[in-house]
């Protein structure tokens, strides 16, 4: 098991007070495709970089267990720490353009990230990076590696963020909605070759997304969050028949081509969720 997480509370506090982002979740997940779908301000985003310790000082973790790979991630130090972020767990965010460094070319950042993890000269990690972007399907890499990250389209500054977090082989790799900005094309790509890199090296993936239709077709099981809790968590081949109200009141707005509706029809909240 990759990771174990049994009741966790995640709050921050403010002048205002205290709000609570996550409430009493579980989870477990293994070497699979592991969906985590909901609105925005559900805590997926929350969840995940829990799980890597990268909350701001203001925010609250509890919970029974919060592990990964057997390590207790609210007991770890600093160095523990390290040791997890990106040799271990990579983790992709959402947007290349804020998350890649705009001052360095993207070969030097991708070379960065495998020698800090594997050692070695230079020389190899620039050599490194280099089959990195050629195993993430961009053409002529080394070009590509002598630019920078304005120098390059939404969709090739993702693969390019794909190569810096498989540098150091991880075992777990969280995806923050890495397809949200591309079209539906370039979003497909990206997608073919996240599981082709999944399924080739025995890893584990955490895919965090709004997009019902994507999880379904591309992930193992899903964990559907509303307000901060798990509503359902079903395997995604079955998504469609999913039972909790809120799971299908998200599927009933989907609209569809292939079966066309008038109205969409609008999701009723029920205030019973909220509860505990």
């Amino acid at each position: 098991m990759l990771v174990d997480i049994n009741n966790l509370h995640i709050s921050f506090r403010s002048r205002t007070g205290v709000f609570e982002a996550v409430r009493g979740i579980s989870m477990n997940i293994g070497a699979e495709k592991f969906g985590i779908v909901g609105e925005s301000g559900s805590g997926k985003s929350v969840t995940a970089r829990a799980i890597m310790k990268l909350l701001p000082n203001n925010a609250v973790i509890e919970a029974d267990r919060l592990a990964f790979d057997g390590i207790d991630i609210l007991a770890a130090d600093e160095k523990t720490m390290r040791g997890i972020r990106g040799k271990r767990a990579g983790f992709i965010l959402q947007d290349p353009k804020y998350s890649l460094n705009p001052v360095k070319t993207i070969g030097v950042q991708i070379a960065e990230a495998w020698y800090t993890h594997k050692g070695g000269t230079r020389r190899e990690a620039m050599q490194a990076a280099i089959t990195l972007l050629d195993q993430v399907k961009i053409r002529d890499p080394k070009a590509v590696a002598a630019l920078y990250p304005h120098e390059v389209s939404g969709g090739m500054g993702q693969r390019a963020m794909i190569a810096m977090m498989m540098a150091p082989d991880p075992e777990l790799l969280i995806a923050d909605e890495p397809t949200s900005a591309l079209d539906a094309t370039v979003q497909a790509e990206i997608l073919r070759l996240m599981e082709d890199l999944v399924s080739s090296r025995g890893m584990g993936l955490i895919l965090i997304s709004h997009d019902l239709p994507l999880v379904s077709h591309f992930c193992d099981r899903v964990a559907i969050m509303y307000a901060g809790k798990v509503m359902e968590e079903i395997r995604a081949a079955e998504l469609n028949r999913a039972r909790h109200p809120y799971t299908r009141g998200l599927l009933e707005c989907i609209p569809s081509l292939l079966q066309p509706k008038e109205q969409l029809a609008v999701l009723n909240r029920d205030p019973a969720w909220m509860n505990p």
